[in-house]
């Protein structure tokens, strides 16, 4: 049981931090906090993506590179110029390397009011902190772990972060319906997204990037992230900026 819990909070926990502060903050500022909470914002990322953390600068370059260059030669990932996921996934890892390092020259439309903490980044990336938590993730099961096929779910939490790139940049790609017609490939994958937090209605949302609440365009279309930052907004922590979806007959396709 131990163990199932430990999954399920790392599972939603780092999808959490990433879905809200990487993509929804950092790459399209879909709201506003302040520096203080952003503060306290990258701590708790690096809390439960741990030796999966990414840097929000990295990842709100990349994502909207992503969103300029969707499914061209340019995109950081895309399905249609690799032959599996394992090789976008290793191409999105070096081009995210390269940005967050700075080895490559970014235009600045990428990198305007991207959030940046140098100093923090440099310790929540080293290999010290890697290992921290590598080694407190392998102390947890060797407490915990009563079969030994529990102990397969390891690798996974080793890999939480590059394992939810790879669901939403491959598979909502490929797999799904369709609301908009966009210039790319992208889906709706679940029509509940109870697996991705919002993140899985990948269509409406390269529809409206800049869009807080992934959903809402269907009413099954519930966003669990979306939820949980209307409750932030209400209290204060948080001002959305409030960007409702247009739904015009010309771009709405029905589902298949």
């Amino acid at each position: 049981m131990e163990i199932l819990i430990f999954m399920l909070v790392m599972w939603y926990g780092g999808l959490f931090f990433q879905t809200f502060f990487l993509h929804r903050y950092s790459a399209h500022q879909s709201f506003t906090m302040s520096k203080l909470g952003e503060k306290i914002t990258y701590i708790l990322t690096w809390v439960f993506q741990g030796s999966n953390y990414l840097s929000a600068y990295g990842y709100g370059v990349m994502h909207r590179m992503h969103h300029a260059y969707a499914d061209t030669e340019k995109d950081p990932h895309s399905p249609k110029y690799d032959d599996n996921v394992f090789s976008m996934m290793w191409r999105t890892k070096n081009t995210y390397s390269a940005i967050t390092n700075k080895e490559i020259e970014v235009e600045s439309r990428f990198t305007d009011n991207v959030p940046e903490w140098p100093a923090f980044d440099k310790f929540a990336r080293s290999w010290v902190s890697r290992l921290f938590w590598a080694t407190a993730y392998t102390m947890f099961f060797y407490t915990f772990a009563t079969a030994w096929w529990q102990w397969l779910f390891l690798p996974v939490a080793f890999l939480m972060a590059p394992i939810h790139g790879a669901i939403i940049n491959w598979f909502a790609h490929i797999y799904g319906y369709v609301n908009f017609k966009v210039g790319d490939t992208s889906k709706n994958l679940l029509p509940v997204d109870v697996l991705m937090m919002g993140e899985g209605y990948h269509n409406n949302h390269h529809k409206h990037g800049n869009r807080a609440n992934f959903g809402g365009v269907r009413w099954h279309e519930v966003d669990p992230t979306y939820v949980i930052m209307w409750i932030m907004d209400k209290l204060g922590m948080i001002h959305i900026k409030h960007l409702e979806v247009s739904v015009k007959k010309e771009n709405f396709k029905k589902a298949a």
